[in-house]
């Protein structure tokens, strides 16, 4: 079906999608750091030293908080300052983003960063993939050795992946453009049947995001969108992959 509608509606899906290019507003990333530690208020009180959890963001434009002024209101700043108030032990944090990467092109940044050891990656991609017509089943096999890659040189034990806005809904592609990428970001769905099977792995949703909550260029995340879904991956990390873990520093 996505195929067939590929091949009638290609002229018209070119034009939009290169008008689309043309006319969208173009959003900075978000400044500030991208690396930094948080520290709770009642870690100076504790009675015993805790070993900081180390998380890592990797993605594109919507990690890099394209949509918000500063990292402070995007992903992986609020995510560590919310698992350092939820765990109570500080939370080194870095961030590897660029705006417009697709899952492919994230394994060639992060060989231009220098990645510190981490426990939990976060990543967020596939918008991108989305646009540059990537293959549900290259994209899975691209995220498949992004986690590799960062398991062998960081350290990393667990990742969530945040799945795909509701493309279909984008407000500023029109139809049958919306229609077209939301069809195409249905397929990359595929990525939940290999989560499902292996306990490291979580799946944060982002479907919820509704187009009124976006940024002024009606594609990134707005401000209230980011919390959430900073207060999601929270969760995920405390109560699948923190509950039974020693915090206790080893002498």
């Amino acid at each position: 079906m996505l195929i067939l509608s590929k091949i009638l509606l290609g002229p018209l899906l070119l034009l939009q999608g290169r008008r689309l290019r043309k006319t969208a507003l173009r959003l900075p990333e978000a400044s500030g750091p991208r690396s930094g530690v948080e520290i709770p208020a009642s870690y100076f009180s504790a009675s015993a030293a805790t070993a900081p959890l180390r998380v890592l963001v990797v993605g594109d434009s919507s990690a890099a908080g394209v949509g918000v002024e500063h990292q402070e209101q995007a992903l992986a700043q609020p995510l560590a300052r919310q698992l350092a108030t939820r765990s109570g032990r500080p939370v080194a944090w870095q961030l590897v983003a660029q705006s417009g990467v697709n899952s492919l092109e994230a394994l060639d940044l992060l060989t231009r960063h220098e990645i510190g050891p981490a426990t939990v990656l976060v990543v967020a991609l596939g918008v991108n993939d989305v646009t540059s017509q990537m293959s549900a089943r290259r994209y899975v096999a691209n995220l498949r050795r992004l986690s590799e890659h960062l398991m062998a040189q960081a350290g990393v034990e667990h990742i969530i992946f945040s799945g795909l806005p509701p493309m279909h809904l984008l407000p500023l592609a029109p139809q049958p453009l919306r229609w077209y990428l939301g069809r195409c970001a249905r397929k990359l769905g595929a990525l939940r049947a290999w989560i499902g099977r292996d306990p490291a792995l979580r799946y944060c949703s982002l479907q919820w995001a509704l187009p009124h909550d976006m940024a002024l260029d009606r594609f990134h995340p707005g401000p209230g969108q980011y919390a959430q879904w900073a207060v999601m991956c929270a969760e995920i990390v405390e109560t699948g992959f923190l509950r039974h873990q020693p915090v206790t520093e080893s002498v």
